[in-house]
């Protein structure tokens, strides 16, 4: 049963603000890494490592935290989530050296971001909104995780230097607290909020998408998505200081992502409602492709820096509401939590795979010149597979064999 207009707008702010958390804060870590690695005297392969297993464990969680929350509640998801992001951003500022950093960058804000995660998030908007504007609702949570990350960038820069690294952690820790807050106005399961679509039963969702070609090539395709998103957040900043520029322009340029992604993710949203969605994401990867060469070719001055990042920023989160969408055509919007959690857990191996092997690839050769050409390189990839993918109901599919 579909909430009163006013509950359901209520619910789409509250998601977005968990999500400008979820992405904001864990964005953040990118900036931490030289004044870690230079406190602790670590490596950039150790503090990469951390960050690289977090999204890991991440990915691994999320169709069970999908699943949960189909099962028990959003907003009882959601709020555990927060709480833990709380713990693991205390344990990383106050627990020395790599223990702190594998136990809070890594296990807690690990499990704590698939708990507070885009599918569940996305989910829990899916079933308040109009079934007509399901992908343009989408986009508009998709916008949360930008703004979050637009706002929390260079407050989070000021914070490390006013304040100093470690009381600036502690800092993000109290803002967390506000996911526990307006988690309940994303209350629903999975058998709420459809009025009788998507009958059927989780284990033969899962079933008919194992078996659906365009579900497999989705999930394969978004492991680019997350080895890009990984990579530029983990290592843009110190990328921008290894070229001998300050601190605050990688700040910026991060942030330049999470302003100029507002209207990618609503304009990919838009773009959901009059064209194929796969089509459009075929073109959001070429042109992350593109973005990359560009950049690797342009002169290592501040205002290339910032161009990169506003050309990515418009690419950067709008796979998230046509992926997610896509999901929902191929499986329905049910079990949209769980299956979703399932294409996630594709793009954490692909975060994973990015935030080590930068750190890896500046540790061997001190430069980060050969994974942004392989960036590049899997964008062209993603793009392939994109291109013939069916987002036939897999119902249909499973009738037409």
């Amino acid at each position: 049963m579909q909430l009163a207009r006013p509950a359901a707008l209520l619910a789409l702010v509250a998601g977005m603000l968990v999500l400008g958390l979820n992405m904001g804060l864990r964005q953040s870590f990118g900036l931490f890494l030289e004044p870690m690695t230079s406190a602790y005297g670590l490596s950039h392969a150790a503090f990469s490592l951390a960050i690289a297993g977090q999204n890991l464990l991440w990915g691994a969680l999320q169709p069970l935290c999908g699943a949960l929350a189909d099962r028990f509640g959003t907003a009882r998801m959601l709020a555990v989530g927060g709480a833990t992001y709380t713990a693991g951003l205390v344990v990383m500022a106050l627990v020395p050296g790599l223990t702190g950093l594998h136990l809070g960058a890594g296990l807690l804000v690990g499990i704590a971001v698939a708990a507070t995660g885009i599918p569940l998030v996305l989910s829990a908007v899916a079933r308040v909104a109009p079934a007509d504007k399901r992908s343009l609702w989408l986009g508009f949570a998709a916008t949360g995780g930008s703004i979050g990350q637009f706002v929390l960038l260079p407050g989070a820069q000021a914070l490390i230097d006013g304040l100093g690294w470690q009381h600036a952690l502690l800092a993000l820790a109290a803002l967390s607290v506000l996911g526990v807050l307006v988690a309940p106005a994303l209350r629903g399961r999975a058998d709420t909020g459809f009025d009788g679509e998507d009958a059927g039963t989780l284990a033969s969702a899962c079933s008919l998408a194992a078996r659906h070609r365009g579900y497999l090539l989705l999930t394969a395709g978004f492991f680019v998505c997350g080895f890009h998103v990984a990579f530029v957040a983990t290592h843009l900043p110190a990328s921008v200081s290894a070229a001998g520029m300050p601190a605050a322009v990688g700040a910026t340029a991060m942030s330049l992502i999470g302003l100029f992604n507002i209207g990618g993710s609503f304009a990919a949203g838009w773009a959901g409602q009059r064209w194929r969605k796969t089509n459009v994401l075929t073109g959001i990867y070429l042109g992350r492709a593109a973005a990359i060469a560009a950049f690797m070719a342009a002169p290592a001055e501040p205002w290339a820096v910032y161009a990169f990042a506003s050309v990515f920023g418009v690419l950067w989160l709008g796979t998230v509401p046509l992926t997610g969408g896509v999901v929902g055509q191929i499986v329905g919007a049910r079990y949209m939590a769980t299956l979703f959690g399932v294409v996630m857990f594709s793009h954490q191996i692909g975060a994973f795979c990015g935030a080590w092997l930068g750190g890896l690839s500046f540790d061997l050769t001190g430069s980060y010149t050969a994974v942004w050409a392989v960036a590049a390189g899997l964008g062209v990839l993603a793009a392939a597979l994109h291109w013939p993918i069916t987002d036939t109901p897999a119902r249909e599919t499973a009738r037409t064999a």
